[in-house]
């Protein structure tokens, strides 16, 4: 699948909307590492997940304050099986089992992935891998 089918497949989490309540001047540092230029933020999630809904939130916040244009965002919405595993966009490719997953890109590579079970918040625990 080529970049550009990708990204037609890919589509909007309402669980991405800033969190309002969300303080970028408590994550400064984080904020900072996230607008770093060229940085590709990749985003699986499902508005129907509870892990989602409670974190997600709050890093489409830190995106935000970090000024990051929104083409540089993509959203893969992702359902799961009756066996728990995941389907949609790109899973396969990027080998997504857990959301919320976010991968960061520079020049088309890998530089950092957050995976659902780490114990900080997304901004912080990418910023502190960037």
């Amino acid at each position: 699948m080529s970049d550009a089918d990708a990204e037609t497949e890919a589509g909007t989490l309402e669980t991405m909307r800033p969190n309002p309540a969300w303080d970028p001047d408590s994550y400064a540092d984080a904020v900072e590492a996230l607008s770093a230029d060229g940085l590709v933020f990749r985003v699986w999630g499902g508005d129907w997940c509870g892990d989602c809904r409670g974190q997600l939130p709050d890093f489409g916040a830190a995106l935000d304050a970090a000024d990051v244009p929104e083409e540089r965002i993509h959203h893969y919405p992702v359902e799961k099986e009756d066996d728990g595993s995941k389907i949609g966009p790109l899973v396969e490719e990027y080998g997504i089992e857990l959301i919320p997953t976010v991968v960061v890109e520079r020049d088309g590579e890998e530089v950092a992935r957050y995976v659902e079970d780490e114990r900080m918040p997304i901004a912080v625990y990418l910023a502190e891998r960037l």
